[in-house]
């Protein structure tokens, strides 16, 4: 598959890869971007079934880790900084996994490699379930303007900033003339499951340890998804990786605390 990007930087300079998270798109990625674009050559990419990349019938992560490696072998990318966030940080570490020889080093932003659709962790699949099916309503709905669309969103979903996040999906169409999502809610909804369980320890045992690129993993203070559990299961995997956290930050913790991230990002590049 073809994937739609961004670029920033030079081209002599070194590689870095953004892989954005569960309804993102490289759109939220444009400050990180510039800002490292100025000292490395930047490639923010759109995951299928997202953004402007196209859409596929199935969305699990060895397809969008083949994703991945094609767009490497499209642009002549012998080896590169590979950043995620979310299902972009699950995409870059099976990348890593399967593509070694391709990573500098290995960045993951707020996620970690392990089952969230296990039974105590089933609070983030329903979340993202309710997310998809309100999705699905928007597309239904008749909506004149887009502030109809966040009223509606701020009812079902109480959260201000995700319905934000959220907008950023929602287009007019110009052929149809109706409000229409970029990502494609029906595929993603019909494969959750497998985004929310993916690339987890069971996936990395028969790789274990993996030693070949230095990693990082930097998580928000308020953020559920890296638990200190989740930590000592990193660090089997990753016996080198370093973990940070970022205070007073949530999941999207590249947006709500920008300079800190930042810092973490060039420190370790």
């Amino acid at each position: 598959m073809k994937l739609y990007y961004r670029e920033e930087g030079k081209e002599n300079e070194q590689t870095i890869v953004i892989v954005h998270g569960l309804y993102g798109s490289s759109d939220n990625w444009l400050t990180v971007g510039k800002k490292l674009g100025k000292m490395h050559h930047v490639y923010m990419v759109d995951q299928r079934n997202h953004g402007r990349s196209p859409n596929a019938d199935e969305h699990n992560y060895e397809d969008m880790t083949e994703d991945l490696a094609g767009f490497f072998e499209e642009h002549q990318i012998e080896k590169a900084i590979v950043i995620g966030h979310s299902m972009g940080g699950k995409t870059a570490m099976y990348f890593a996994a399967q593509y070694p020889e391709k990573i500098d080093k290995l960045i993951v932003a707020d996620i970690a490699p392990k089952n969230y659709f296990e039974l105590q962790e089933k609070g983030q699949y329903y979340l993202h379930q309710h997310i998809l099916e309100s999705l699905k309503e928007v597309r239904k709905h008749q909506f004149e303007t887009r502030e109809e669309i966040a009223d509606f969103l701020s009812l079902k979903l109480d959260n201000k900033g995700l319905v934000m996040f959220l907008l950023k999906n929602v287009y007019r169409n110009k052929q149809t003339k109706k409000f229409d999502c970029r990502i494609n809610v029906d595929v993603l909804y019909d494969h959750l499951d497998e985004v929310i369980s993916g690339v987890n320890y069971r996936w990395m045992e028969d790789r274990m340890p993996i030693l070949n690129y230095p990693v990082l993993f930097i998580k928000g203070e308020k953020s559920p998804y890296i638990s200190e559990e989740d930590e000592k299961k990193i660090k089997e995997i990753y016996p080198e990786a370093q973990i940070t956290t970022i205070p007073d930050a949530g999941h999207w913790l590249h947006a709500e605390q920008p300079k800190l991230f930042m810092e973490a990002l060039e420190r370790f590049i």
